[in-house]
């Protein structure tokens, strides 16, 4: 399970995260949900152990994230940044493959079985077709599935994204979100995602991290995270649920 411990990270003088602590057992499907610059893709980053705490500490399987060689760490953790890069002169299928760096020796090559996890992989996000294609040639969700696929490939209990659905139009953020609950329910991967639309984390993420104010407001259960109260606190908009679904109304104020 991943344990964070009293968290803090601050950029300068300016706190981003203070006293965060939480626990996500195995298996889960968990969106972090906050008003813009609250933290979420800091406090990622803190667990996928690319960023250090200034304050407490991030535990993965009971051993400390850092304590872990980078190695051991794409292991156990995949991934998934917000923008993909556009200018790397890779194909789909090689860009996949990298996700098996994690398990190959120095100057070591590939073996079938890696070529095969990779298939399995691309056949899994709908990208086998695109394997000899560019990034500059795909489209956005299309790149998007490129990268889960890379993650897929390493083969981690955990899967961390950061708004994988951003820029992207409704019938692709539907897609990557059906792609994402069903691994979750199949292979029993626990994943954390940040989510910046409420309504898909209502929909697909059966558990929440909500912050506010630098601090975790809320963790549980997402229903009970978006109250109209605490959505009116964190994003400063009214809301109503209809039906499972958020409608979301904004003061209306004369110039």
């Amino acid at each position: 399970m991943i344990e964070v411990k009293q968290l803090g990270f601050s950029y300068g003088k300016k706190a981003i995260l203070q006293n965060i602590t939480f626990g996500i057992g195995d298996a889960t499907f968990t969106a972090i949900l906050g008003a813009n610059g609250c933290g979420k893709t800091t406090l990622l980053r803190c667990i996928a152990g690319l960023t250090e705490p200034q304050q407490g500490s991030v535990d993965i399987d009971r051993r400390n994230v850092h304590n872990y060689s980078a190695r051991e760490r794409a292991q156990k953790v995949a991934l998934v940044q917000q923008h993909p890069q556009t200018d790397l002169d890779f194909s789909a299928f090689e860009i996949v493959l990298m996700g098996r760096n994690p398990y190959q020796r120095h100057l070591q090559n590939e073996s079938q079985a890696d070529w095969d996890i990779v298939e399995q992989a691309m056949r899994q996000t709908n990208t086998w077709h695109l394997r000899f294609a560019l990034p500059s040639e795909m489209s956005g969700g299309e790149l998007q599935r490129v990268m889960i696929a890379r993650a897929l490939a390493q083969q981690t209990p955990y899967l961390l994204l950061d708004e994988p659905t951003s820029n992207l139009d409704i019938a692709h953020q539907f897609e990557i979100m059906e792609l994402l609950r069903d691994i979750n329910l199949r292979e029993k991967k626990t994943i954390l995602i940040v989510v910046h639309d409420l309504n898909l984390a209502l929909r697909y993420c059966p558990e929440a991290i909500l912050l506010c104010n630098q601090a975790l407001m809320f963790k549980g259960p997402t229903k009970e995270a978006l109250t109209t109260e605490r959505i009116q606190t964190v994003f400063g908009v009214g809301s109503k649920n209809m039906d499972g679904h958020l409608v979301f109304e904004v003061d209306k104020k004369t110039p």
